[in-house]
């Protein structure tokens, strides 16, 4: 069953120079463009109700089931200003299909993959003019649902939904050239382990991390590195990327990724990587590493980088880390030309100036 979006764009729109002013200098998630889309869900009658209307706030009753357990899933992707004018989002039915995984895993209803890329389709279009020309920039979207059932039972998952999309223009990450992250081990929590929701983008699984991060940032750090929630000891992702190594430099360079565990999220920028890797003749591999082995390749150089990975940044070199033991190097610190070249053949794919072998961009007609 086909579910069409009904149209009711505001008479309102932000003016252009105050558009511009914003698409100037965005930043990350401050801005919100002129519309958003919602969908209910009601058991028994599927998705209905699709609408695209005016940005703006959503009432909800206080007995609320997300709010008080949590039934609440989101996704993050971008579209980007194509070199020839036109626009693009990047793997939208990767997205979408890893948020019917998340909300398999939290007992939520699965959202038609057409409906999704359609709600995209839809929000992109009528608000075009909010994407940036600037190749450093994009319009990020952020696609989320939650649980809208009234009342305070347990017994089982809501039966009432809400999906929404809404969109922001983002600056570029690294503003003044490429910085190096300094990351923080963290010992004293765990992100998730096997058969948790470490697997699904959840927001009780960034809920739970911000005591970390605060703890990062208290000793100086950028970011949060998690370990396993069993030994404690092996590498598996940071607070919002996922981690790549590189072993060797020039022809003899490789990857390695922590692999997929069960506990970590399957990236859809981690996954893009191991494909771009094989395209630019990089070997790659998904296995596992302890702390002590990075610590020890870092120290004999073996290891000569070290990236995260995720939709915000694309890739975020890791510069050095921080325990409460140590602090160690990656190299010199600084970005690696390893790093550096996946960074810009992903993002020529995503800008539309690097061929895309893949079938990754979805264009959307403005």
């Amino acid at each position: 069953m086909t579910t069409t979006i009904e149209l009711k764009p505001t008479s309102e729109p932000l003016g252009q120079a105050q558009r511009a002013e914003i698409l100037a200098d965005p930043g990350f998630g401050r801005h919100f463009t002129d519309h958003m889309v919602m969908v209910k869900y009601t058991e028994g009658r599927g998705w209905h109700d699709a609408q695209l209307r005016p940005y703006g706030p959503i009432e909800v009753d206080p007995a609320t089931a997300a709010v008080h357990y949590g039934q609440e899933i989101f996704e993050g992707l971008k579209a980007y200003r194509q070199q020839d004018g036109g626009i693009a989002s990047f793997r939208p039915r990767a997205n979408a299909a890893r948020l019917n995984r998340s909300a398999r895993r939290m007992g939520m209803p699965q959202l038609p993959e057409e409906l999704f890329i359609g709600a995209i389709d839809a929000l992109v279009k009528q608000d075009a003019a909010w994407v940036p020309d600037d190749p450093e920039k994009s319009l990020y979207l952020r696609p989320f649902m939650f649980a809208t059932e009234i009342g305070l039972g347990v017994n089982r998952p809501a039966g009432e939904y809400l999906f929404m999309l809404i969109a922001s223009p983002a600056g570029s990450y690294f503003s003044g050239g490429i910085k190096p992250v300094k990351v923080w081990l963290c010992e004293d929590f765990t992100r998730a382990a096997a058969g948790g929701t470490g697997e699904a983008k959840c927001a009780g699984n960034y809920a739970a991390s911000f005591v970390a991060q605060a703890q990062a940032v208290a000793e100086g750090c950028d970011q949060v590195c998690w370990l396993d929630a069993v030994e404690r000891s092996y590498v598996e992702e940071m607070g919002s990327n996922n981690v790549f190594f590189v072993y060797g430099s020039g022809d003899q360079a490789r990857l390695l990724t922590p692999e997929l565990s069960g506990s970590l999220l399957p990236g859809i920028t981690r996954d893009s990587l191991l494909q771009a890797a094989a395209d630019l003749g990089i070997p790659a591999a998904e296995g596992r590493i302890t702390v002590e082995q990075w610590r020890a390749d870092a120290a004999s150089g073996a290891m000569s980088e070290a990236f995260g990975c995720g939709t915000a940044a694309v890739v975020t070199p890791i510069g050095s880390v921080k325990s409460k033991n140590d602090e160690f190097t990656v190299a010199d610190g600084n970005p690696g030309p390893v790093t550096l070249r996946l960074r810009e053949h992903l993002l020529g794919i995503q800008r539309g100036a690097v061929e895309d072998k893949h079938g990754w961009l979805h264009k959307i007609e403005a």
